[in-house]
């Protein structure tokens, strides 16, 4: 057996368990907005709950000075992106069962490569733009326009999946410059404070179980993610980012099994269509680039 095996094995095997934990925070979202709960106040859970989870590995890495940021308006302006996709995401989940929106959320990682160019000023090939071209196409056929009643849902799956890619882009800007738990932590902290701000308009006294949930959203991602990030220091970002779209397996049996939700064919069609799009744009991305595609937050 090669050397380097046995570390690749161990990356696939986390990123498949980030990608069977992380549904579970849609569930959760899902209950709670079912429940009544206002939508911001669950996103300021996912932001202040992940502040104080990532924060004793912050102080582990650099001690109390790590905790401010040293970009404080980057990071603002990222934990805005991730709000915002958060939000939307959360909103889509009230319109749509739980594959249905993360089907039409996963247009992001074309969204990315669509924007790299202007963003971040990577050269993207023919080749990929073909591939995000065609992934359009497969996101088309999930939606369905003209064939299905509109759903707001549909729409805000879209700004979610298109708030995460700006996200994604300004942590490429970034990456490498700090441990990415750190990253995360002052993302985090951010986001805190700005949805703090803002909950207050809206906020209703949570029930011990409501907070229990709200408790669990902000374990649940910060499980999630650190199993990601953890995933990337094993094994390549070109062999485990279409690994995510694994996720879609664990929603499809969680809508089905809370919810009573299952999608239709044409939405696995789709699907596979976004699959084997990503796959191609992260096999020629490996080419072109050895800088790691960064995780979902």
């Amino acid at each position: 057996m090669e050397p380097h095996r046995p570390r690749t094995i161990i990356g696939i095997a986390l990123m498949l368990g980030a990608m069977a934990v992380l549904p579970f925070l849609d569930v959760v979202a899902k209950t709670l907005g079912q429940q009544g709960m206002p939508i911001l106040q669950i996103v300021w859970a996912r932001m202040a709950f992940g502040a104080a989870l990532t924060l004793p590995s912050t102080l582990r890495h650099g001690g109390p000075a790590a905790i401010r940021p040293d970009r404080p308006a980057y990071h603002t302006l990222r934990a805005a992106l991730l709000i915002a996709a958060t939000f939307l995401f959360f909103s889509a989940l009230t319109y749509l069962p739980i594959a249905d929106a993360l089907a039409i959320f996963f247009v992001q990682p074309l969204i990315l490569t669509a924007i790299s160019p202007f963003v971040l000023g990577e050269k993207v090939g023919p080749r990929r733009w073909a591939a995000v071209a065609v992934g359009f196409a497969g996101t088309l056929v999930i939606i369905r326009p003209g064939f299905t009643e509109p759903n707001p849902g549909t729409l805000l799956a879209l700004g979610a999946g298109a708030s995460l890619a700006l996200y994604f882009a300004m942590t490429r800007r970034i990456s490498g410059s700090a441990p990415a738990m750190v990253t995360t932590f002052h993302t985090s902290l951010m986001g805190t404070i700005l949805t703090t701000l803002a909950v207050l308009t809206v906020w209703e006294p949570p029930t011990a179980t409501q907070w229990a949930l709200l408790f669990l959203i902000g374990l649940i991602a910060t499980v999630g993610h650190y199993l990601i990030v953890r995933a990337y220091d094993y094994a390549e970002a070109s062999l485990l980012a279409p690994l995510a779209y694994t996720e879609m397996v664990m929603a499809t049996l969680l809508g089905w099994w809370f919810f009573g939700d299952f999608p239709d064919g044409w939405t696995f069609v789709g699907v596979a269509i976004l699959i084997a799009c990503a796959t191609y744009i992260s096999v020629r991305e490996r080419k072109a680039s050895p800088k790691p595609t960064p995780p979902r937050a």
